[in-house]
Order: structure tokens, then C-alpha cells, then sequence
């Protein structure tokens, strides 16, 4: 009787930090859609791309229009996917509306198709600010992106939805990738002032980041794909609790750091 207690308090424990995460993920990573929209894509709109380089030195470029027009379409369906991407894993949308979920879920397929191309795109004709680890860290994450879209695509297509949940997920985990870049960013400058970052992302701490900001994600994709096998077990299911409660701690941290520098300002003025 002892363990079967256990196990429901640590099962009990793995459902409320999933879904705590889920909703943290949702809320931040929407608000940082919403900066995109309103910040990179209006400026786009208004010819006015030269404020880009207020955050990222050096992303707007005279001399490499076709660059422009590729981060310009990144930006554009990365911050649709971001949003999007949030409600298809609604049950109450996914079981009682199920034409918004087809339709939302090809849109946000398109945008992750898109956004991954155009990052492509912006690295092939211009490159990134770090260089070649830069540009090979971020163009693995492009290609990873697009396959997982492809792949969420056609097994839905193929009427696999168990398969194509999995895959959901993990583009879902890629996807917000460019948030938890500034996620991260934001949680090593609140805790050590950004050690290891230098000019132009060369330092050592950029070179881990180039590939640390999607990589481990389809690591917690997959923990979220089993955690109904994770959960059989109260050992397993109490780590894997304390792990995701850390990163809930981790994202509010960050996002308080990029809305009160970064992303507040943008959105406050953007619906005014």
C-alpha cells in the first residue's frame, strides 16, 4: 500500500509539473510571438529594418537585400508558429473543434516550413554574426526544424496521429528553440552578467549556446512523448519533476528579464 501511495503522489507531482511547464511555455513564448510581430515584422512593413540592428548588430544589410528578405520571413512565421503553436496541443480545441485544429495545425506547419527556409536563406547568403559555428549550430536547427514539420505533416496525412502527435511535439520543441535562445540569454544575465559572451557571439559561452538552445529540447520532447511509461515509476517520475519544476524556475526568471529590457516596451506600443 506504501508504494502504490508513493507512486500516486510522485505521479500526481509529474502531472503538475508538466502542465505548470506547459503553460509557462505557452504564455512566454507567446509573448515573445507577439515581440516579433511587433517589433522585427512591422518594421519590415514599414521599411524601416535598419532598427534591427538596435538588437541584433548587423541583421539588416543594404548590400544583401535577398538576406533581408529571408531573416524578414523568419521573423514573420516564427513569431505566427509561436503563437499557434501553443493551441494545438489543447485537448478541448483538438477533440470538440477539430476543423480549427486542421486548419490552425497546417498553418502552423506552413510558418515552421517557412521559418525555417528563410533562416536558412539569411545564413546561405550572408551568414551569421558568430561565424562558422554560428552558421553550422543554427543551420543544423533550420534543417532539424524542417524536417520535423515535414514529418508532422505526412503522418497526419497518413492518418498515423499517435506518430504524428510525436512528431508535433517535436517540432513543437524546435520550433520554440529561438525563444528559449533568448531564454537563455536572458537567465545567464540575471545570474553572472553574461560571462562568456563576446563581440559578435565569439565567446565561449555563444559557441556552447549555437547549439545548446534546441539540442536538449527534443531531449525534454522525448521525456513529455514517454511520460506515461515515466510515470510507472516513482523514482523516475519525482526526477523527472524536479528537473521540469527547475526549468519552469529557469522561465520565469528569463522572461521577466526580457520583458522589462526587451519585449514590453514593443507590444505595450504595438496595441496603443
Amino acid at each position: 500500500m506504501e508504494n502504490i501511495h508513493s507512486n500516486t503522489v510522485s505521479q500526481k507531482l509529474l502531472r503538475f509539473s508538466t502542465s505548470i511547464l506547459s503553460a509557462l511555455v505557452w504564455i512566454s513564448s507567446a509573448l515573445f510571438g507577439l515581440y516579433i510581430l511587433a517589433f522585427y515584422f512591422k518594421e519590415l512593413l514599414s521599411g524601416n529594418t535598419t532598427q534591427w540592428n538596435e538588437v541584433l548588430p548587423g541583421l539588416y544589410d543594404t548590400t544583401t537585400p535577398n538576406a533581408t528578405y529571408g531573416i524578414g520571413l523568419h521573423f514573420a512565421a516564427g513569431g505566427i508558429i509561436l503563437i499557434l503553436g501553443s493551441l494545438q496541443f489543447i485537448e478541448t480545441i483538438r477533440l470538440k473543434f477539430p476543423a480549427i485544429h486542421r486548419w490552425s495545425g497546417r498553418i502552423y506547419v506552413f510558418a515552421s516550413l517557412l521559418a525555417s527556409l528563410g533562416g536558412l536563406i539569411f545564413i546561405l547568403v550572408k551568414g551569421t554574426i558568430g561565424g562558422l559555428i554560428m552558421d553550422v549550430g543554427f543551420s543544423g536547427y533550420g534543417i532539424l526544424m524542417f524536417l520535423a514539420a515535414v514529418q508532422t505533416i505526412r503522418f497526419a496525412r497518413k492518418g498515423e496521429f499517435e506518430t504524428h502527435r510525436k512528431w508535433a511535439i517535436r517540432l513543437y520543441a524546435l520550433a520554440i528553440g529561438s525563444w528559449l535562445y533568448r531564454m537563455d540569454y536572458g537567465f545567464w544575465h540575471a545570474v553572472t552578467g553574461l560571462a562568456g559572451h563576446g563581440d559578435n557571439f565569439s565567446g565561449p559561452f555563444d559557441y556552447f549556446m549555437d547549439f545548446f538552445f534546441y539540442l536538449p529540447n527534443l531531449l525534454v520532447a522525448e521525456l513529455f512523448i514517454r511520460r506515461k511509461k515515466i510515470a510507472r515509476s516513482g523514482l523516475a517520475s519525482v526526477t523527472v519533476s524536479i528537473l521540469l519544476l527547475a526549468i519552469v524556475a529557469f522561465i520565469i526568471l528569463a522572461t521577466q528579464v526580457f520583458w522589462e529590457h526587451y519585449w514590453g516596451d514593443p507590444i505595450l506600443n504595438f496595441f496603443k
